[in-house]
């Protein structure tokens, strides 16, 4: 199983995704810019090489990486 393969704010990011939060709610949260966001998520997109955000989710659970 592949560990560790986020950034702790990668996996922050997604961690709030899942809670149906939206880019500019994770921006606030985090206290970082909507386009910062939108970079995390594209960059776990491409490491995980699937198409979107909800196939990245899926793959981030089962990789065991998020539970919701």
């Amino acid at each position: 199983m592949k560990k560790n393969i986020l950034t702790s704010r990668e996996q922050e990011v997604f961690d709030l995704l899942v809670l149906n939060k939206s880019t500019k709610e994770i921006a606030s949260f985090l206290d970082i810019s909507e386009k910062t966001v939108r970079n995390h998520i594209s960059n776990t997109i491409q490491k995980l090489g699937v198409k979107g955000r909800t196939q990245a989710v899926i793959e981030l659970v089962k990789l065991g990486l998020i539970n919701f």
